[in-house]
């Protein structure tokens, strides 16, 4: 039709015009919708939420005011937990950093991703579904700062590195970093007006979540602060919070409450740091370090915290709290962490989702929870599916029910350091199961059970007599097992761990 023919029907009712007429009046009509919709349409923000996740190094659930230490003050941390959801059963299937951390980013047990000191770096074939690589591809802006704990290695077969191409905004640094900001290469702008690296990574979670509203992306901030992984360096600038504070002492600590674990325990460094980290004589001070190493973090959670609520953004960003590990601090006779006891391998864990009913409740859930559900759970609030065949699972249904079943078993893992103390172990919604395999000398393998939900101090081994209980974990052991030896990575030696870790 020629624009002469519109011209000429335009006065026509539409009834008496031709029908080819009749579509380019209408398809005029539909082109001025378009062009006043569809550039709404397609440059709006996108509406995903943003995504926080705050991971600390080495931190006990008894770091925490609001895991009941009355001794501590952790205000911001608290706070989160008071607008969250606090979760009081949740695990570390790994009890050392590099390895949990693959497992955090993954979902995988270690055996599944082989990643760990004493075996090697975490392949790019893992990496590649990641819940970094994952949330980028999906649109996400990406940022990580802080102690990224593990090398990626190419499918290439180049030398293994950290993946600092594949986030848009990198603050992360090789092995432990430092805790002096300048040492830290990707942080020294920050070295002038925060030279202690907690509160560094606070103000870079700062800037980039208010860069990121010039964006028409969502993003997703993970910070891995150091803290407050030894050797202790706190922030000079707290060093008032706890002068000359005394600390309670937890109902298991001392040697005494440890003389029913096994001689395998106390083949690792773990048991030797009860006297050298000063806990048998020096518990104060060594407490109150620890716990300002904290406080620095609770300090740089606030500054995230006020940076989200001044961004214009805090209704649509979710925040995550956890660590990679717990620590001993004293507990059984012991320092350090590694072990498959409470202290060690039980964490703390917030989910914030300022969307749901859930938030301001002040809920807590006792479900049984791990390290292997935190990548699952990110994608999910993204709305990205996760990898098939991954061992964790998304957390948010407990955000809808707190007291619904989740998992009925997890797996937790030691495959490093000496041979000795190396053990497999299984926790359930009440119950632990810990298997020692090694056997030297007087050296036998031995077993431990505890009954969790009765006994949280884990100062009664129920595996010294027969009982059902013991059958019923024996069970549940052996499965586990059984998946090591079928599922495990075919490289880093972990296929040899299913036929130690066999009774």
């Amino acid at each position: 039709m020629r624009p002469s023919d519109v011209k000429y029907n335009a006065g026509l009712p539409s009834t008496l015009m031709p029908l080819s007429t009749q579509l380019m009046k209408y398809s005029n009509r539909f082109a001025l919708i378009l062009s006043i919709c569809l550039p709404g349409l397609l440059f709006s923000k996108d509406s995903r939420p943003n995504l926080i996740f705050l991971f600390t190094d080495d931190q006990s659930t008894y770091s925490l005011g609001c895991y009941g230490n009355k001794d501590v003050k952790t205000p911001h941390i608290d706070s989160l937990a008071a607008d969250g959801m606090a979760f009081d059963h949740h695990y570390d299937t790994t009890a050392i950093c590099m390895a949990s951390r693959a497992t955090v980013m993954t979902g995988l047990y270690e055996y599944r991703h082989g990643c760990n000191f004493d075996h090697g770096p975490l392949l790019e074939e893992h990496w590649q579904k990641s819940y970094p690589m994952l949330l980028r591809q999906a649109g996400y802006r990406t940022a990580i700062a802080g102690k990224v704990g593990f090398v990626v290695k190419p499918n290439s077969g180049g030398k293994p590195d950290l993946p600092v191409a594949d986030f848009d905004k990198w603050g992360g640094g090789p092995g432990q970093t430092n805790y002096k900001t300048i040492k830290n290469k990707s942080m020294v702008a920050y070295a002038g007006k925060y030279p202690h690296s907690s509160r560094s990574y606070g103000a870079f979670g700062r800037d980039f979540i208010l860069e990121s509203v010039k964006s028409e992306k969502p993003y997703c901030l993970s910070i891995s602060f150091k803290a407050p992984h030894k050797p202790d360096e706190p922030d000079p600038a707290f060093n008032h919070v706890y002068k000359g504070k005394t600390f309670q002492k937890p109902r298991n600590f001392g040697r005494k409450y440890g003389e029913h674990f096994s001689a395998q325990s106390r083949l690792g460094r773990q048991y030797e740091r009860f006297v050298s980290w000063g806990y048998r004589d020096r518990y104060d001070e060594a407490m109150a370090v620890y716990n300002q190493l904290v406080y620095g973090v609770d300090v740089a959670v606030g500054m995230i915290r006020d940076a989200v609520r001044d961004s214009g953004q805090a209704d649509n960003t979710v925040i995550i709290f956890t660590s990679d590990n717990g620590f001993l601090c004293g507990s059984h006779g012991y320092g350090s962490k590694v072990l498959p006891y409470e202290e060690s391998s039980k964490v703390p864990l917030i989910i914030y989702d300022p969307r749901h009913k859930s938030a301001g409740k002040k809920l807590r859930t006792r479900m049984l929870t791990g390290a292997i559900d935190i990548a699952p759970t990110l994608l999910d609030f993204a709305g990205v599916p996760a990898p098939q065949g991954i061992d964790g699972r998304s957390l948010r249904p407990l955000l809808d029910k707190p007291t619904q079943p989740f998992h009925e078993n997890l797996t937790l893992i030691n495959v490093w350091g000496p041979a000795g103390v190396h053990s497999l172990s299984v926790v359930t919604q009440d119950h632990k199961y810990i298997y020692w395999p090694y056997s030297k000398g007087d050296l036998k393998p031995t077993e431990e059970l505890y009954h969790i939900a009765k006994d949280p101090y884990e100062l009664t081994n129920l595996a010294t007599r027969p009982s059902q209980e013991l059958n019923t974990l024996r069970n549940i052991y052996d499965k586990a097992v059984s998946h090591w030896q079928t599922h495990s990575v075919n490289y880093h030696n972990y296929k040899l761990f299913g036929k130690t870790f066999s009774r």
